[in-house]
């Protein structure tokens, strides 16, 4: 896998910092991957996802959401749908350089992310979620105590992962706006699921109503103990190869 540095302007107007991930042979098709909530491209499951991709000949781009990692902007302005346009700006920029994405990956947030995103790329014909949220308003159990603070005040800063985080009221209240069972059942794409039973940050039943909402054809394939994040090797090593199997029906 070789790999180059792929920055293009979101939706704001801000460069967000990407990385394109490349097989040694000319790719056959290529993806986008959407990281999960406070995470960056270089998280372990993005890696791996795209190291495995890159072995089935499929080029994988891999970027920061604003105000993260490399990106230009502020964390705390921030929203789920800036995200959606995020990963739109994404696509259309690989579109201009001649490689628009067949297959959209997303982790957590960045799974329900891709699920409202999928329906304005017309060139994806296939979406894989990795422990994703049905309802984008669960990511505010996240919050804590900070939750009651942010409503009251407008903003806090809470903990997410280890590390402080400002988010503002702005952030909660757009959340509202997302119709995700809506989207999910007008997918018109095909869909692979995949969940760990004993995922303690998004449950189960979170991939229950995805794969309920959705049409065919669809799939799920469970993580079974892996943690939230993916973050022991095996199991990024094992959604990337399930992922890049799935995909391969769809991307020939």
């Amino acid at each position: 896998m070789s790999g180059q540095r792929f920055d293009f302007t979101g939706a704001q107007g801000q460069r967000l910092a990407g990385r394109l991930d490349l097989p040694e042979a000319p790719p056959v098709a290529f993806a986008l991957f959407a990281h999960c909530f406070t995470c960056t491209k270089d998280s372990l499951a993005a890696v791996r996802i795209a190291r495995a991709l890159t072995a089935h000949r499929v080029g994988v781009l891999r970027f920061d959401f604003t105000g993260l990692g490399q990106s230009e902007g502020e964390f705390g302005d921030s929203t789920f749908g800036g995200s959606v346009q995020d990963l739109l700006a994404a696509a259309r920029a690989m579109e201009a350089n001649g490689q628009a994405p067949s297959l959209l990956i997303g982790h957590s947030l960045g799974g329900a992310a891709a699920l409202a995103a999928a329906a304005d790329m017309p060139s994806v014909k296939a979406v894989a979620t990795l422990a994703a949220p049905f309802d984008v308003k669960h990511v505010t159990r996240l919050f804590g105590d900070g939750l009651q603070k942010l409503l009251e005040q407008g903003e806090a800063e809470v903990d997410l992962g280890g590390r402080p985080f400002l988010v503002r009221r702005t952030f909660v209240d757009e959340l509202g706006a997302h119709d995700q069972r809506q989207r999910i059942a007008g997918l018109r794409r095909a869909l692979l699921v995949m969940h760990a039973p004993r995922d303690d940050t998004v449950d189960i039943d979170n991939a229950s109503a995805i794969f309920l909402a959705a049409r065919h054809p669809k799939s799920f394939v469970s993580l079974d103990d892996a943690n939230h994040l993916l973050t022991r090797p095996v199991d990024a090593a094992y959604a990337a190869d399930v992922i890049s199997i799935w995909a391969s029906r769809y991307l020939a």
